[in-house]
């Protein structure tokens, strides 16, 4: 059977809508036609350097118009485009990018010190993008159409547990995506979307597919500002923005006593469970707040709350997305309702698999199913909640404690900024949980204050047998928090369990 096959997604949109604006940036405004110009001229100086179609080609830079162009030529080659995560030490980086068999690293000015870092003989050729710029055009043959099954980009796994692993995303994988959520959310001829969120995330980069495939308008930031961000809610006409628990936090103490627009429709809230007083918070501002759960493997979103269930389902992340399904198991069985287990997935738009990690792949992908190792129960009307990641629980004394439920506790607390919990190693009980807070400026309270509050909240195995007082917590490139590097924080008379 032949593999399906689509125009070019920027060609088309050019084509179809090419005075409509596509970008917005630093107070400037393109229009598709101008971008596939500047696709066309970008991929020919590509093709003078010998890249090719099937070629790997990793990309450093931080959220720029350049970035995208360079995603778009690259898919207009039929090349692979690999995203590096610009907060990697250069080991990191150029192990990814030897990892995932690259043969360019394309990176920005501000990542100069790729030009002089590492000098030995590498397996891959470096060039900046102002270099890039400067080279002569020469002809090639680009991709009028794409087929579905072919890879689009490969993105590596953020790292909050174990090595990095390339994640191989299909045309087919990103155009589902974006069609699932357009049924999902909706879309009207008024939306604009604003991107804070860093393109070498899936959750950026799933914007720049919605891009030319909706032919909505993004709104390009460098990177997150709270009060920026409500700005453009609040003046620029924004209606829909990707957060997650911390950003949604930071705006909404900016946005004080004010409230958003009616034309503000969608804070669209992923990045793992969202805690309660955080909802609630929402929910007295009549702020649109719609959960999701995904993963880069499903190239997004894989679960959302429909509007219609938004309050009277607060805290669930919702259902599928239309193409997709979803199942709890336990103990080699699908879970009962209310009953937690493994989530885990199937669609169209979940990966095929990891790049160069056969092995991981076959446990992973088993069965059609993606096996996602994040914990989570159906209640009766299928409504997925999710409890925390597998490697992150904690079982005391045989009963399974989830860190995300103690944080949510802990953020309630009126004082603290921020809350991460890990397992630390007991006698009696195996594992117990140990709090690290971080508090807002200005506020002092004690231990006892704290563990008093949660006293009333959370039963006894759920307390946490201390709470340290630390700095911001450790996140990565997509604010989640590291709770594995939380370990170096214990005081010396705990020891991690994990």
């Amino acid at each position: 059977m032949q593999n399906a096959m689509m125009p070019n997604w920027l060609m088309q949109r050019a084509n179809l809508t090419p005075e409509r604006p596509a970008f917005e940036t630093d107070g400037d405004i393109i229009s598709f036609r101008m971008l596939w110009e500047q696709v066309y001229e970008l991929a020919g100086k590509l093709a003078s350097l010998g890249i090719r179609k099937n070629d790997h080609v990793a990309l450093l830079s931080g959220n720029s118009l350049d970035l995208v162009r360079f995603f778009h030529a690259l898919m207009a080659i039929g090349a692979v485009g690999v995203p590096l995560n610009t907060r990697l030490s250069i080991e990191e980086q150029v192990w990814e990018i030897e990892d995932s068999k690259a043969s360019w690293l394309i990176f920005d000015d501000k990542n100069h010190l790729f030009n002089s870092a590492a000098n030995e003989p590498r397996l891959f050729h470096r060039i900046s993008i102002s270099q890039v710029k400067r080279q002569s055009h020469s002809e090639v043959k680009l991709q009028a159409e794409f087929s579905l099954d072919a890879p689009c980009t490969m993105i590596y796994t953020s790292g909050t547990t174990g090595k990095p692993k390339g994640v191989v995303l299909t045309f087919g994988n990103h155009w589902w995506s974006a069609a699932g959520s357009a049924l999902n959310l909706g879309l009207t001829e008024t939306d604009k979307w604003y991107c804070c969120v860093p393109l070498f995330h899936v959750s950026g980069l799933s914007l720049l597919m919605k891009n030319v495939i909706y032919g909505m308008p993004v709104v390009l930031a460098k990177k997150f500002d709270p009060h920026e961000a409500n700005q453009m809610i609040c003046k620029n006409g924004v209606t829909m923005i990707s957060v997650v628990a911390n950003m949604l936090r930071r705006m909404l103490d900016d946005l004080g006593t004010a409230s958003y627009p009616d034309a503000f429709r969608c804070m669209l809230l992923g990045g793992g469970p969202a805690p309660l007083p955080l909802l609630q918070r929402s929910r007295q501002k009549k702020i649109p707040v719609y959960q999701t759960y995904g993963l880069t493997e499903t190239a997004s979103q894989m679960v959302t709350l429909p509007p219609e269930f938004m309050f009277s389902k607060l805290g669930s992340a919702g259902k599928p997305l239309f193409h997709g399904e979803i199942r709890i198991i336990k103990e080699d069985r699908v879970a009962d309702p209310g009953e937690a287990g493994e989530i885990q997935v199937r669609g169209m738009n979940v990966s095929p698999g990891y790049w160069n990690h056969p092995e991981t792949a076959d446990r992973t992908f088993s069965g059609g199913w993606l096996r996602t190792g994040d914990i989570g129960y159906l209640d009766t009307d299928d409504f997925l909640y999710v409890l925390d990641r597998r490697d992150d629980l904690i079982i005391s004394g045989g009963e399974n404690v989830y860190p995300a439920e103690i944080e949510s506790v802990l953020l309630a607390f009126p004082d603290v900024e921020e809350a991460g919990v890990i397992g630390v190693k007991d006698e009696q009980w195996g594992e117990v949980p140990f709090a690290f807070v971080h508090m807002k400026p200005e506020r002092t309270v004690s231990e006892k204050d704290i563990l008093d509050f949660c006293q009333k909240k959370l039963a006894r195995y759920q307390l946490p047998v201390g709470i340290q007082f630390t700095g911001l917590l450790p996140r990565n490139a997509s604010r989640k928090l590291l709770r594995r590097k939380l370990v170096d924080r214990l005081p010396k008379e705990f020891s991690a369990q994990k």
